[in-house]
C-alpha cells in the first residue's frame, strides 16, 4: 500500500482526496518508480478541482511532473536504482501520475534525471519550467538575439513566467513582465524584469495593430491578452503561445502576421519529443540559475497539495509547488 491522491467521479460527485492504494491498482507499465517529489501546474489544479475536464479517466492519481528512484523495471533502458524524471505524456489526465508515493510508467515517458539537480530542484522546475524553455528555445530558433529588443512574460508571477522571465535574464534579454499581482513587483524585479506592467493593458479587447513595442514573447494566457501581445510586436518578432489562462479564444487578425511578418509560435510539452525533451533539460541545467530556485519554489505535503489546487486556480501562488509526497 501506498498514500496518493485520488480523483473520483461517481454518483457522489466529483472528489480529490487522500487515500492509501495498493500496488495491484497501478496502470500497466514497465517501469515503477517510487517517487520523491510531484508539483503543481495549472492544469493539476484544474483536475484536482474540477474546474476544466482535465482528467478523462476515473479514478485518477493527478500530478503531470515525476522525480524519483526507478524500483523495478522491464524497459532495458532504465534499472533499479536508477534517478528519473518525467513531464506530461498524459500523466495525471489518462495516466496514473505522480501526487502518490509510487507510479508505473512507460519508460519511453522519461529521462534521466539530470545531475545538475536534485530531484527536489528539477520537479520545482517542472513541466513550467520546461515549457518556458521551450518558448525559449522557439525565440531562438527564430534567430532573436537579446539585442533585438524587449521579450515580454505574461502571467509573470506564475510558474512558466516565473522561470522564463530568470532564464531570459540569465541570457541576457531585457525582460519586461506582466502581472495581475501588484505586490509581486519586488519578486518579479529580483528574478530579473526590468519593468513590471498591469494585466489589465491587454485583457480588453485591442485594435488589430498598436504601436510596435516587442521583439518576442512568452504568453501564457490566450484571448485578448495574447492578441494585443500579438498587435504590439515589432516587425518579425516572434510570439510564443503555451497556456489558456485567460481563455481558449483568440479574437485577433490578420494584421500582425501580414502586415509586420510576426510569428506565433505555438508551444506544446506534453507530447513534445523526447530528443528535444533532452536539450530542453541540457540548456536548463545551462541557463537557469539554481539560486534562483529558492526563491520561485514552496513546498507542501501530499494532503496541503489539494486546498493549495484551488488557490493556484485563483491565481494566488507565486511561481512554483514542489509536492513531497512522502510527507
Amino acid at each position: 500500500m501506498f498514500k496518493g491522491i485520488l480523483i473520483e467521479k461517481d454518483d457522489a460527485g466529483y472528489r480529490a482526496s487522500v487515500q492509501d492504494i495498493d500496488d495491484a491498482q497501478l496502470p500497466e507499465g514497465d517501469v515503477t518508480v517510487r517517487v520523491d517529489y510531484s508539483s503543481l501546474n495549472y492544469k493539476d489544479g484544474l483536475a484536482i478541482t474540477g474546474k476544466g475536464p482535465v482528467v478523462r479517466k476515473f479514478p485518477m492519481v493527478p500530478g503531470i511532473d515525476i522525480a524519483g528512484t526507478v524500483e523495478a523495471s522491464d524497459n532495458p533502458a532504465y534499472k533499479a536504482g536508477d534517478r528519473v524524471l518525467l513531464n506530461g505524456w498524459g500523466v495525471g489526465e489518462t495516466h496514473w501520475g505522480g501526487l502518490a508515493c509510487k507510479a508505473r510508467l512507460k519508460g519511453d515517458w522519461l529521462v534521466p534525471l539530470p545531475s545538475a539537480f536534485t530531484a527536489r530542484q528539477a520537479v520545482a522546475i517542472g513541466t513550467a519550467g520546461y515549457t518556458a524553455m521551450l518558448c525559449v528555445l522557439a525565440l531562438e530558433r527564430q534567430g532573436l538575439q537579446p539585442g533585438d529588443g524587449e521579450i515580454v512574460v505574461t502571467g509573470a508571477a506564475g510558474g512558466v513566467g516565473s522561470v522564463a522571465i530568470a532564464v531570459l535574464k540569465q541570457l541576457g534579454y531585457a525582460v519586461v513582465a506582466v502581472s495581475g499581482r501588484p505586490e509581486e513587483a519586488d519578486y518579479l524585479k529580483q528574478l530579473g524584469a526590468a519593468e513590471i506592467i498591469d494585466r489589465s493593458v491587454f485583457s480588453a479587447p485591442g485594435k488589430p495593430l498598436g504601436k510596435e513595442r516587442w521583439a518576442g514573447a512568452v504568453d501564457v494566457v490566450g484571448s485578448h491578452t495574447l492578441a494585443n501581445i500579438c498587435a504590439t510586436t515589432k516587425y518579425r518578432g516572434v510570439v510564443t503561445a503555451c497556456g489558456l489562462a485567460g481563455g481558449m479564444d483568440f479574437p485577433s487578425s490578420v494584421a500582425p502576421f501580414i502586415l509586420r511578418g510576426v510569428t506565433l509560435v505555438g508551444i506544446d510539452s506534453v507530447m513534445c519529443p523526447r530528443p528535444e525533451r533532452l536539450v530542453v533539460w541540457e540548456r536548463l541545467a545551462r541557463d537557469l540559475d539554481v539560486d534562483k530556485l529558492a526563491m520561485i519554489t514552496h513546498e507542501v505535503s501530499l494532503a496541503e497539495a489539494i486546498p493549495t489546487a484551488a488557490q493556484l486556480i485563483e491565481g494566488k501562488v507565486r511561481g512554483r509547488v514542489v509536492v513531497d509526497v512522502n510527507r
